[in-house]
């Protein structure tokens, strides 16, 4: 995989308590990724970035809500996100940079 890819996998991190509680607990962390990623290329995405070993690879993909607006009904964007588990000892730090 490029490594112009690898910046298109991951979009982010997700932050939300439920997974500030599987960090802490369960060794997993939830990114917001490309709707069109492979299990795969998520696992060699964060193995790359952050020089973490990943053990496994779940994906949801989320639906967009429906909204009401001014104009009638509006519907946000459908998202992917990915739970990585790492393996035993391995941690990732959001705030380093891997070099």
């Amino acid at each position: 995989m490029n490594q112009e890819r690898v910046f298109k996998v991951l979009v982010g991190p997700h932050i939300s308590e439920k997974a500030s509680v599987l960090a802490d607990g369960k060794s997993q962390f939830v990114f917001k990724v490309a709707v069109d990623a492979t299990k795969l290329e998520i696992k060699k995405a964060v193995e790359s970035l952050f020089s973490v070993k990943v053990d496994e690879v779940r994906t949801v993909n989320v639906q967009g809500k429906t909204k009401r607006t001014a104009r009638g009904l509006g519907k946000r964007n459908d998202w992917k996100k990915a739970y990585v588990s790492l393996q035993a000892g391995q941690d990732l730090d959001f705030t380093s940079s891997a070099e």
